[in-house]
């Protein structure tokens, strides 16, 4: 009897193995006729495909098939044909005509012949296939691709994000089902999902659908996706705000100490921020000739540079003009334009007038995905974290170190500071310097998403006044407040009114805030006053 059940095991496997081989009617199917019905065949073999099947469906996509009566042949490079069922040469006869394959059946055959990756290792070649079948069943949704999607769903090896797009794509192609519950059962899953491309499939099929209840299901996905795409366009919104926020405070961190501490109109703050970029520029060309292998940690070598290189010309400025001109704001304002000229011309002359490119680094690439649509860049995400770190050591230094009370007694005090024995030329520098640095490191940042070139600071130089100003000058936690409440204000603006608009509508308001409020938002209190 064991030898009667093995031989029963052993014809069924090969029933199997039969039933599952390409046949001549499956080849015709495949090579001519009508669209659809092409298509149904593809999805139909593709879900349990032998070696002939993958073949045939490759050469397709190739444009390597020909029809010769009865026959289909697969072209080869150097033009033999065989027999796509049997895999026999055959003579190409004149009479023999190609097959044709419309965009509509690529796709097909793209999506069919991207299921064997979902069987493989390769996670990221399973998350492709994953996305291609997902994109499929959006565009063109098709029941028939149900079998492929739930053979894929089944493999337990199944890469987690490749299965979510996986699972997405079967309720997409269930709207496509002749049974009504399977419709509904899509529609009320579909309507969680908070993906934007499923709009247009949802209104589509809300037009074209019989059913009162299906249609009531797909009437509460759209609602339930307008919803969606609203928070997550409002959290967007807020994220580019709170984004901006973070650049125009690293621009302005520096000048709230230059001008909101010492009280010096530095026009030449945007030239200190334009350096700052600059030797980032360097110190990756530098890693890119002599350090190819660390090429992704220039950014960690080129923050300290940076600031030093801006640190040391903002010494050189205060030493050998703005030391001569504390008191006396209007003359100090025109030797600091000129100098601003002078660092730009000098920039154009060393480097050129056109822009370089700075590349960031792999880890700063890419973004992260939330609620199915929200996008968030890693680059803007490491800049808000290195505002906020920069932030906190500033807001440190001032207040917790010898250099930050001699700063602050200079600034209250001057002459008392000099008589209780503080070097008040020497702090004027080391302030002066610290200020300098900031923007140098606010370069490094703005190199990261934007193009660098002599005409860089120009961009920032008004804001970062605003910025000081507004906030309340001499405050840092003004200054915070006024940065990130102007970059949320501006990008919420844009959304409603453009970007024009919404920068004349900013400039409007800090010009009725300041008249009503000239100390800004914070003000000096008691004797500080």
């Amino acid at each position: 009897m064991r030898w009667l059940r093995s031989l029963l095991v052993l014809l069924c496997l090969i029933g199997a193995a039969s039933a599952h081989a390409l046949t001549p009617a499956d080849a015709l199917a495949l090579a001519v006729g009508d669209s659809d019905d092409r298509i149904a065949a593809i999805n139909r073999l593709a879900a349990e495909p032998d070696e002939r099947t993958l073949a045939l469906l490759q050469a397709l996509g190739n444009g390597a098939v020909k029809v010769q009566g009865e026959q289909v042949l697969l072209i080869a490079d150097d033009g033999s044909a065989t027999d796509a069922v049997t895999g026999a040469p055959v003579t190409l006869a004149d009479e023999a005509e190609d097959s044709m394959v419309n965009n509509r059946l690529r796709g097909a055959l793209e999506a069919a012949l991207s299921v064997r990756d979902l069987f493989g290792s390769d996670v990221p070649a399973q998350q492709a296939a994953a996305e291609l079948l997902q994109k499929s069943a959006f565009e063109e949704p098709d029941a028939a691709q149900l079998p492929l999607v739930d053979k894929a769903l089944a493999n337990t090896a199944l890469d987690a994000k490749a299965r979510t797009s996986l699972e997405r794509a079967r309720a997409a192609l269930q709207l496509a089902s002749d049974d009504e519950a399977q419709r509904l059962a899509a529609a009320q899953a579909l309507g969680g999902m908070g993906d934007p491309a499923l709009k247009p499939l949802l209104a589509a099929r809300l037009e074209a659908e019989q059913s009162a209840t299906v249609k009531t299901a797909l009437g509460d996905a759209m609602s339930a996706l307008d919803r969606s795409l609203a928070i997550s366009s409002g959290l967007s919104q807020a994220f580019t705000g709170i984004s901006l926020g973070s650049i125009l405070l690293l621009a302005a961190l520096g000048l709230a100490i230059t001008y909101g501490l010492m009280g010096v109109i530095n026009m030449a703050h945007g030239e200190l921020i334009m350096i700052g970029a600059y030797a980032t520029w360097l110190v990756q060309a530098f890693f890119k000739s002599t350090l190819p292998d660390y090429f992704d940690w220039y950014l960690l070598a080129a923050m300290p540079v940076a600031f030093i290189a801006s640190a040391l010309v903002g010494a050189a400025m205060e030493r050998s003009v703005i030391r001569f001109l504390y008191g006396r704001p209007l003359e100090t304002l025109l030797a600091t334009w000129g100098i601003s000229l002078v660092l730009m011309q000098g920039v154009r002359s060393l480097f050129g007038a056109q822009n370089v490119g700075v590349e960031n680094p792999s880890w700063m690439s890419g973004s992260v995905t939330l609620l199915g649509n929200l996008t968030l860049p890693w680059n803007r995400i490491l800049i808000i974290a290195f505002a906020a770190a920069v932030l906190i050591g500033v807001t440190l230094l001032i207040s917790k170190t010898r250099l930050g009370l001699f700063v602050r007694g200079v600034t209250q005090n001057r002459p008392i500071a000099s008589c209780m024995g503080v070097n008040t030329a020497r702090i004027d520098t080391y302030a002066f310097a610290l200020g300098s640095g900031i923007a140098g490191l606010a370069g490094c940042a703005l190199s990261q998403i934007g193009n660098v070139g002599p005409d860089l600071g120009q961009s920032y130089i008004v804001d970062s006044f605003m910025v000081v100003v507004l906030g309340g000058v001499g405050q840092l936690a003004g200054t915070v407040y006024a940065a990130l409440g102007l970059g949320l204000l501006n990008k919420f603006l844009e959304g409603w009114a453009g970007a024009v608009l919404a920068k004349i509508a900013v400039l409007v308001f800090i010009i009725v805030f300041i008249q009503k409020r000239p100390q800004g938002i914070f003000a000096f209190k008691g004797r500080e006053a």
